[in-house]
């Protein structure tokens, strides 16, 4: 019998590989790394893009957007092709496409590099929140059926239920810790990439809707990494007009450190 090894970083939880050509990475579309419509998790995408540019540059993830173009859906295989476009003395550009055969996914561009003689400082607070082992754990529709939300670890700090979305409006803001257990070496880019992928949710509970969305991008913008287990998503929903809708993350480690922001915006979309 052959055993799936357990992965121990963002790379071997996505399952990316890179071929023979170090411009060219591989992505097999499981299940477990899609939601419960049946195509390819955002976050995981941005992700596994995340870590082609970082394999394939040498160089750390300064800020990587994505743009969604279309659906990668399971059993699929995802190509994606690195670009170096320029490649300075501290800082490279460069970008990722990801494709399934000629059907092109997702297009990220992203900054790489470090510049560690420049003062640094952190000016946004981690809100005064309830540890995870004191939080709730989030359940989701699709429990139990081996989607990405059966990967994800997530405790409860400010998000309605289901069952109370009414339709009332609510304040814009949702707080959940989140974690990826498979994920043991500790908090790299892509996987904030993978956890940032959250204003969605937020829209839904900003309107006090039983929905969501689909992303239309997600930028990823890296402060510092730190050790930490859980991720603390704190979401800051700004509007919803014309039928999209746009927001923030600001992701924290339980020491308080700002790792990261997303923001994105989605086309807003009511469950069946």
């Amino acid at each position: 019998h052959l055993l799936r090894c357990r992965p121990v970083d963002a790379r071997g939880f996505l399952g990316l590989t890179q071929s023979h050509n170090p411009y060219r990475w591989v992505l097999p579309v499981e299940k477990r790394v899609c939601v419960g419509g049946g195509f390819l998790f955002g976050g995981c995408g941005l992700g596994a893009a995340i870590s082609a540019l970082e394999g394939t540059s040498g160089r750390s993830v300064v800020w990587a957007t994505s743009q969604y173009l279309s659906f990668a859906k399971p059993g699929e295989v995802l190509d994606i092709d690195v670009t170096i476009a320029v490649e300075g003395h501290q800082i490279t550009q460069a970008r990722a496409v990801g494709h399934v055969g000629n059907r092109e996914i997702l297009t990220v561009n992203a900054a790489l590099g470090d510049r560690p003689d420049i003062p640094s400082g952190q000016f946004q607070a981690i809100p005064d929140v309830p540890p995870p082992a004191r939080s709730a754990k989030r359940e989701h529709r699709f429990g139990g059926e081996g989607w990405i939300s059966d990967q994800l670890d997530e405790r409860l700090v400010k998000l309605r239920p289901l069952d109370e979305r009414d339709g009332t409006p609510g304040d814009g803001h949702s707080m959940l810790w989140a974690r990826i257990p498979e994920v043991i070496t500790g908090i790299d880019a892509a996987t904030l990439g993978i956890l940032g992928d959250f204003v969605p949710m937020g829209v839904g509970d900003a309107l006090g809707i039983t929905g969501g969305g689909n992303s239309l991008d997600n930028t990823l913008r890296v402060l510092r990494l730190v050790e930490t287990e859980w991720v603390l998503l704190d979401v800051r929903i700004q509007g919803v007009q014309r039928g999209f809708g746009h927001g923030l993350v600001h992701m924290f480690a339980e020491d308080g450190t700002l790792m990261a922001t997303a923001s994105q915006s989605c086309i807003v979309r009511y469950w069946r």
